[in-house]
């Protein structure tokens, strides 16, 4: 199976920041935040990727290609711990990109897959949003795909004043924590949203998706909506994952996320404990 990664989006809720830096280059903790969605992917038995890239995102091409003067700087240094995490981030996977030459929403993005993809199923993962979990979150939706025959997303609850921000599915509990999807409405008002199990960020999709896009038009923002085309299909199954998911599209849940990472160091955890109760302190 073959995983797509959308990373073309401009990061407006993000700006200054993203003004010439991916978001999707933005580190949680020690780490680009799109490192972590690919290590999900390889960690789900996926070693063939395309990013759907756009303008300036360069800095990610050039994060996961060989840098032959950094290792030879740090080899001639004997600064083995650091060379080995700089060959490893190359060798994590065969990744490929493309260019989204337009803005025109994540089901144009995904689209620009579909010569890379052929007529497989696939991955998508979207290049902002981290998942965390004994299995991860990939690796459950190709479970219940293979189970089922058919697409699958990831959901979550959310509260029900956050509905508004998030494709929203409408669906029978079929056995614990995976539903037959009915309905799918794309950042519906709090008062028609059809559940609060929002769609976060990870999917596993058959070809028969590029029709639906194809299909869709414009819809919420004036784009091409993912949510719009996956409504569109026979069917399509969604998991409330065994998990956390952490959306870094926005400066505050980025600064927890990265505080949450840090803790899971053990080199960095009694000091940022210590760090932020003298900050908590003082306020």
């Amino acid at each position: 199976m073959k995983a797509v990664i959308p990373a073309a989006g401009f990061g407006t809720r993000f700006l200054p920041a993203t003004k010439a830096q991916p978001k999707e280059m933005l580190p949680v903790f020690d780490k680009p935040t799109i490192q972590y969605v690919i290590e999900e992917a390889v960690a789900s038995g996926i070693d063939d990727i395309l990013i759907v890239t756009g303008k300036n995102k360069r800095s990610i091409e050039d994060h996961f290609d060989k840098s032959f003067e950094l290792e030879y700087t740090l080899k001639q240094a004997g600064k083995t711990k650091y060379l080995k995490q700089v060959q490893d981030i190359t060798d994590l996977a065969d990744i490929c990109y493309i260019r989204q030459k337009e803005q025109k929403g994540l089901g144009d993005a995904i689209y620009c897959a579909k010569k890379h993809v052929g007529d497989e199923p696939f991955a998508v993962m979207l290049g902002d949003t981290i998942t965390k979990g004994k299995t991860p979150c990939t690796k459950q939706l190709i479970d219940i795909y293979n189970k089922y025959e058919a697409s699958a997303i990831s959901l979550e609850k959310v509260p029900q004043e956050k509905v508004e921000r998030y494709g929203i599915i409408k669906g029978e509990e079929i056995e614990t924590d995976v539903y037959q999807i009915d309905e799918l409405v794309e950042k519906p008002p709090v008062d028609q949203a059809p559940s609060n199990l929002a769609i976060m960020g990870r999917y596993v999709l058959t070809p028969d998706i590029f029709d639906k896009i194809k299909e869709t038009g414009a819809g919420v923002g004036g784009e091409i909506q993912l949510t719009d085309a996956l409504a569109k299909l026979d069917k399509i199954y969604g998991n409330t994952f065994e998990g956390k998911t952490y959306d870094i599209g926005n400066r505050l849940e980025w600064l927890k996320t990265s505080i949450e990472f840090a803790m899971d160091d053990e080199e960095s955890k009694n000091d940022l404990i210590s760090y932020m109760k003298d900050i908590i302190a003082s306020n």
